[in-house]
């Protein structure tokens, strides 16, 4: 599935593309891996493993549109990753956010590591460290989610803004997640003279 989510990811067309939407189908949005298949991994097939993770979480980065996560049911691990990695989260009420990996004997890693970005350090060391879930409720409070309800507004919002200012400020918020300040500011000057051009 991980390798299906990348390979649809890095087809799609950007030319026409003005926003994507990644949602599960089901009970849930992404129930995590398999607890079975996890301790079958040895060191060279875990690490393949969670390359693949961190691949579909980098696709969805690349994408030059904003992405949103359509959140429901349980929101577990890989999958917490997965929303992590899109620009904005909406959740139904009722979804179950949790990365229980130290209760199976291992570390919460790749893209786990834009939890502290999204929601500050404290409450991702809580995450992760107690690998316990949260309710779509709190998720809003720690701004893991930005909306509860089905994102519908959102997307109509985004569909409605200018669509080159959009990829614009995409690669900018990466940007300003990833560089020195001095970096950022500079790069949002030039990127506002271009907008005038």
């Amino acid at each position: 599935m991980l390798a299906a989510l990348t390979g649809a990811l890095q087809n799609l067309d950007p030319q026409g593309l003005r926003v994507a939407v990644i949602a599960g189908r089901g009970r849930n949005f992404c129930g995590g891996a398999d607890a079975t298949e996890l301790k079958a991994l040895n060191e060279r097939t875990g690490a393949e493993f969670v390359t693949r993770i961190h691949e579909a979480c980098k696709a969805i980065r690349a994408l030059p549109v904003p992405v949103v996560a359509r959140l429901h049911g349980a929101v577990i691990g890989a999958g917490l990753e997965i929303a992590a990695a899109c620009d904005l989260r909406v959740a139904a009420e009722g979804t179950k956010f949790s990365m229980p990996e130290v209760k199976l004997g291992i570390p919460s890693v790749v893209e786990a590591a834009l939890l502290p970005r999204l929601m500050g350090s404290g409450r991702a060391a809580w995450l992760v460290l107690t690998g316990d879930a949260i309710d779509a409720r709190r998720a809003l409070e720690w701004g893991l989610v930005e909306e509860i309800g089905d994102g519908g507004n959102l997307v109509e919002k985004l569909r409605s803004n200018d669509p080159q200012a959009l990829r614009m400020q995409k690669q900018l918020l990466q940007l300003w997640d990833e560089a020195p300040l001095a970096t950022s500011v500079a790069a949002s000057i030039e990127r506002f003279a271009q907008a005038h051009r």
